[in-house]
């Protein structure tokens, strides 16, 4: 969760609650001083904890979802497993392949992984991405490769510019969509909130969302009217959702493929909740007409509701992203 989220979610929630706080949370010390609090509620804005922040595959992570079950601590959004499964894009779509779920075919090349011409059997072009990174880090117009000495040349600058595995899809030259997940607190049931997306051509005459594209918000966002291919992204979308054993909110990107098929491409179950920029605010407010204000009240219910009684709550402690 970035700074501006934080403080736009701590104002909503000063409107409704005696006490709200915030905590910074960059090590297992801070960790216990957050469940020492024992607050209501913690509104997630960060997965894990790990000795070495910039390496998100390391084994010695330290869940906070996990840790907050262990202290009978609420909080919003999905559990450890799901986050796990979102970090992990290879797994991820393993995972809904799996469960017979569409994705385009993939590779997945590790960092000390030699990389030989003879091991890839994927149909060019191929699009290249870290396999534990979101907000499109290490995604840019040479994501797309044409051919072996330009996948090359991707995979090795993940390795040393992010310390990051690749994934290695091949590329969906299609629509793209983000698909706003949101349950209802009194219906128990989804309501699935499709964008299409739009990124501006790159200098290499491709629509990717790289990092620089989501950071200056340059997309355009359309409303999905076409009922039948609005019909097919809501399906697949919470199907994923679903699969990937995800609870209460959360995105799901989609591209569809040569023929026009919807194709999953990740998750992010800790969207951006910035009013006005982030795809999961527009979508609310687009498809439901959910304002920001109504939007952060649903999620915040949705978390107390599962082990507390959803009545005035006197303590919420958002959690704001590793400093």
């Amino acid at each position: 969760m970035s700074e501006t989220s934080c403080e736009a979610i701590t104002q909503v929630l000063a409107k409704h609650y005696a006490r709200v706080g915030v905590s910074t949370v960059n090590d297992p010390a801070d960790l216990q001083n957050l469940v020492s609090s024992r607050p209501d509620l913690v509104f997630l804005g960060m997965k894990y904890i790990t000795n070495d922040s910039a390496l998100a595959m390391y084994d010695d992570k330290i869940w906070l979802t996990d840790y907050l079950d262990e202290h009978d601590i609420a909080y919003t959004g999905s559990g450890q497993k799901a986050h796990e499964l979102e970090l992990d894009k290879p797994k991820a779509k393993q995972h809904l392949l799996n469960a017979g779920l569409k994705t385009s075919a993939f590779y997945e090349i590790l960092r000390d992984q030699p990389l030989k011409e003879e091991n890839i059997s994927l149909n060019y072009p191929l699009f290249i991405k870290p396999t534990n990174r979101g907000g499109g880090l290490g995604i840019d117009s040479d994501s797309v490769a044409h051919n072996f000495e330009q996948l090359q040349t991707k995979v090795r600058s993940l390795r040393e510019d992010f310390r990051s595995d690749a994934l290695v899809e091949e590329y969906l030259p299609g629509r793209e969509f983000s698909v706003a997940i949101l349950k209802d607190e009194v219906r128990a049931e989804y309501s699935t909130m499709p964008l299409e997306l739009i990124a501006p051509l790159s200098d290499k005459g491709v629509r990717i969302l790289s990092a620089q594209v989501k950071s200056e918000d340059s997309e355009s966002f359309l409303r999905v009217d076409d009922s039948a291919i609005k019909l097919q992204i809501n399906d697949l979308a919470l199907r994923a959702f679903q699969v990937l054993g995800a609870r209460d909110y959360g995105r799901i990107d989609i591209r569809l493929n040569a023929s026009g098929t919807p194709q999953f491409l990740e998750a992010n179950l800790i969207p951006s909740l910035i009013e006005g920029y982030g795809n999961f605010p527009k979508a609310c407010l687009l498809n439901l007409g959910l304002d920001y204000e109504s939007m952060i009240l649903s999620i915040v219910k949705l978390g107390m509701a599962r082990n507390i009684s959803v009545e005035e709550i006197p303590y919420l402690l958002p959690v704001p992203v590793i400093a």
